[in-house]
């Protein structure tokens, strides 16, 4: 007899109230979840992938949701009852079930943990409720945790609040919390959407160490097919609240039936695929046809963007006086070039530097020293006036599209604010503008008088796009653009940025943590360390010949998007980050490189643990 599941989803039927009668969220969706097993359920956003999983924790109904038909059947355990309808459990029954017996890692680590409490005291609750454990026992299960989850000076994070970390930091917390109790079953809801490779490739590989070594089962939802290879069992895929295919993983992969599936596969870029070619390509999409994409060639050969010796450090104040005890060294000594029309990628870890030094060139945050010169122009050196006016030169599309929309400004006021701001055009010709913005984003006109909540992520971030364009910028910083995106959704935003660039000759600063999508997009990829970069150069040396060893770990965590090719724990080869965070009179060594290949240079020395003689 085969086991029991430990969880089963028969026939569910979710509906959400709404002014316009019901909407159904998910219908008809039946499958198991075996002890020791992980099902990866993948689709886009708004296919019914997280309200599966927030209906197994009866979460939905605090939503505006209601199981309106169907079964949730859990396994609590033989000491325990056994398998009970979730569906039905009483309020008391779920509180001792939720955290305890099924604990959830949330997707959006700032909105999951409580903004006016330490990460110690969001750690140690969840312990003490439900273990009875003692403020000390507490406190040390938290330290073992945080250590798993290499989080750096794990007992100084605990005294820290939630806005003092950085997101993937966050994200690590969460992950820490949702283990803390040993569940049975441990639902994922994009767990490493925001998380850098090296991360990704760690938490990955604990879930799958913890689910062989407690068999726990990981319900593991994503959109992220690279991760579905690294660790599912069996996949399921949804579309629009339906189930359309099940399977083993091998199969999913290698002979998908549905042509939603083989959409999704079509739409992933995958790490290797541009060797042998210099410029980037567009994607291939559903509907393309057999027209092969052209390589993007820049027109001209002159750089736009040089950034000298940039330094930019933050002070850390401590003591009765606030009086500056050390200094963060974000960026340190960061030279770089763009040529117009071409694009520069700037990868590592969540902490190394990267958004800094983005916000850095566009003086959103004031270096200590360096050189950044645009179109032969020192932007350091501008008065506040100057400034403003250099800024229609170069924007910015930021991480997070709804954070940085105004969410009670319709769309059309937001593209055309800058418009506005800069005195361009009369309204009707603003208007105009503003309209053949919405067709080169590829939104419908009728999106104008919308507000940002009215559209989907994807959606936001095309406004974003469209408003870093509105004043023709030469150079557009792009901060992880794409990295919270569905598969076919990024590659659409991908192709646009890429036939924009194509179309106005305008230089990109790609910022990101995504090795395959930074490999489609890129001319050339500076890869960044602890602030400085170790390595930098043409697109095919850095991917196809990495010299640096930092850069060779970060290429080898990267997961690859064919299940028979998996990253076992024992080829991650991670040094612990180091910190940041230096005294004040600390003064580092100037960077120097030696130049490999032509253009292509390597960090010399020992920087962070990383030896390179």
């Amino acid at each position: 007899m085969l086991d029991q599941p430990l969880a089963s989803l028969r026939n569910l039927r979710v509906e959400f109230q709404t002014k316009d009668g019901p909407v159904v969220g998910v219908e008809d969706v039946s499958f198991d979840i075996a002890p020791g097993e992980t099902v990866a359920v993948v689709g886009e956003s708004g296919s019914g992938k997280s309200v599966s999983s927030l209906s197994l924790m009866r979460l939905v109904e605090f939503g505006g949701g209601k199981i309106a038909g169907g079964q949730l059947l859990f396994d609590r355990g033989s000491d325990k009852g056994g398998q009970i309808d979730v569906s039905k459990a009483g309020d008391s029954v779920m509180r001792t079930i939720r955290g305890n017996e099924i604990g959830m890692i949330f997707q959006e680590p700032m909105t999951s943990l409580n903004p006016v409490f330490t990460v110690g005291r969001q750690l140690t609750e969840g312990l003490r409720v439900h273990k009875g454990m003692t403020k000390e026992q507490a406190k040390a299960r938290a330290l073992e945790l945080l250590r798993q989850v290499r989080i750096p000076e794990p007992e100084r994070r605990l005294t820290q609040y939630p806005h003092e970390l950085s997101g993937g930091m966050r994200q690590r917390i969460v992950i820490a919390m949702a283990l803390a109790c040993e569940p049975r079953l441990l639902i994922a809801d994009e767990p490493t959407t925001a998380l850098d490779v090296t991360i990704q490739a760690e938490i990955l590989a604990l879930i799958d160490r913890l689910k062989r070594e407690t068999g726990t089962a990981v319900m593991f939802i994503t959109h992220d097919m690279a991760v579905v290879a690294q660790m599912a069992d069996r996949v399921v895929v949804m579309f629009r609240g339906n189930k359309v295919e099940e399977g083993p993983v091998e199969q999913i992969f290698e002979d998908p039936q549905h042509p939603y599936t083989k959409a999704l596969l079509a739409a992933v870029p995958k790490l290797g695929e541009m060797k042998g070619t210099t410029a980037p390509v567009r994607l291939r999409l559903m509907g393309d046809g057999d027209t092969a994409a052209e390589p993007i060639v820049p027109k001209e050969d002159k750089v736009l963007l040089d950034v000298k010796h940039l330094t930019t450090r933050f002070a850390v104040k401590g003591g009765l006086f606030r009086r500056t005890v050390a200094n963060v060294h974000a960026t340190e000594d960061v030279s770089f070039q763009v040529k117009a029309g071409q694009t520069l990628s700037l990868v590592g870890e969540s902490g190394c530097g990267k958004s800094t030094c983005g916000r850095s060139v566009l003086r959103l945050v004031e270096p200590q020293s360096g050189e950044v010169w645009l179109d032969g122009k020192n932007v350091l050196d501008f008065s506040s006036e100057e400034l403003r006016l250099a800024r229609r030169d170069m924007q910015m599309i930021f991480q997070d599209p709804f954070a940085s929309l105004n969410p009670q400004m319709k769309l059309e006021d937001q593209v055309s604010e800058p418009l506005i701001n800069y005195g361009i055009g009369s309204p009707q010709e603003r208007a105009e503008t503003v309209a053949r913005l919405f067709d080169r984003v590829e939104l419908p006109r009728s999106f104008l008088r919308r507000y940002p909540h009215e559209l989907s992520g994807g959606q936001r971030q095309r406004i974003a796009i469209a408003r870093a364009l509105a004043l023709n910028p030469k150079l557009i910083i792009a901060d992880e653009a794409v990295s919270a995106l569905d598969v076919s959704v990024q590659a659409q935003v991908l192709n646009l940025l890429m036939e924009l660039q194509a179309d106005l000759g305008i230089s990109m600063l790609f910022i990101s943590h995504d090795m395959a999508v930074v490999e489609r997009v890129s001319h050339s990829v500076g890869v960044m360390y602890l602030g400085r970069i170790v390595e930098i150069g043409p697109r095919a040396a850095i991917f196809e010949d990495p010299r640096h060893p930092y850069t060779t770990s970060l290429m080898a965590a990267v997961p690859v998007a064919d299940p028979r090719q998996r990253k076992s724990e024992k080829d991650l080869n991670f040094k612990p980050i180091p910190s940041p965070i230096f005294p004040v009179d600390f003064e580092p060594e100037p960077s120097v490189y030696d130049e490999v290949t032509p253009g292509h240079f390597v960090l010399k020395g020992s920087w962070g643990g990383f030896d390179r003689g």
